[in-house]
């Protein structure tokens, strides 16, 4: 009978195999777990009111999404832009490369930079589309690949580099989950063994940006050939 308490997770795979909204698929999954699992509807409330008040901190980043939307509309964009014609030395690969290094180094410190609507939409994205332009290797295929690249490293930044910091949320996570199974886990024995694959990451990620540029580079080639 224990099995019938994974129901939730069927919820899950159904509302997302038919694109129901997500939020309330998850909603709804956790109503269908707490009441097979004998919890009743007012303590399913209960727990979920005590879990929004435990973790409202992480719902203010929402509150920077107006702010980022002004900046941008008065010219943040272009800003970037202008910046990029002016270093000819830099590419798209080279922009993800400094990137990914702050991004990194931010969550060593605790800082989340709230990626891709705060960083790369209205700054990254646009620095990298006109390092390509000025760098003579833009087609139309490119602008494309570029903001998929941006979005990749910022993925890589954040899920490799989000438990560099010992009181970061992650990490608590990992050491109260692996506490309530038996295992003594130190916040500080967590991070320890992140640092290599944040390193790693950097490094593969270094290669990957630099293969991407040649990709760009023999588009570009390409396409200069068929004109």
């Amino acid at each position: 009978m224990e099995y019938i308490s994974l129901l939730g997770v069927l919820v899950i795979i159904l509302g997302f195999a038919f694109k129901l909204d997500t939020l309330a698929v998850v909603v709804l999954s956790a109503l269908v777990t707490a009441l097979v699992s004998g919890i009743d509807f007012v303590s399913f409330l209960e727990i979920l009111g005590k879990g929004f008040m435990d973790n409202r901190m992480v719902s203010l980043f929402f509150l920077t999404l107006p702010t980022i939307g002004i900046i941008e509309r008065h010219g943040l964009k272009q800003a970037a832009v202008n910046l990029i014609h002016k270093v000819k030395e830099l590419t798209p690969g080279r922009i993800f490369d400094i990137y990914l290094a702050i991004r990194e180094l931010a969550g060593v410190f605790g800082i989340s930079l709230q990626g891709h609507v705060q960083f790369i939409a209205p700054l990254i994205n646009p620095m990298a589309q006109a390092a390509g332009k000025v760098d003579g290797v833009f087609d139309n295929n490119s602008s494309d690949l570029i903001k998929g690249q941006a979005a990749a490293n910022e993925n890589f930044g954040n899920f490799f580099a989000q438990n560099l910091f010992v009181a970061s949320a992650s990490v608590l996570l990992i050491a109260s989950t692996m506490k309530s199974l038996g295992h003594l886990v130190s916040t500080n024995g967590i991070v320890l063994y992140s640092i290599p694959m944040a390193v790693i990451t950097f490094l593969i990620c270094v290669y990957y940006n630099h293969r991407f540029d040649k990709q760009l580079e023999k588009g570009g080639s390409r396409n200069e050939h068929n004109n």
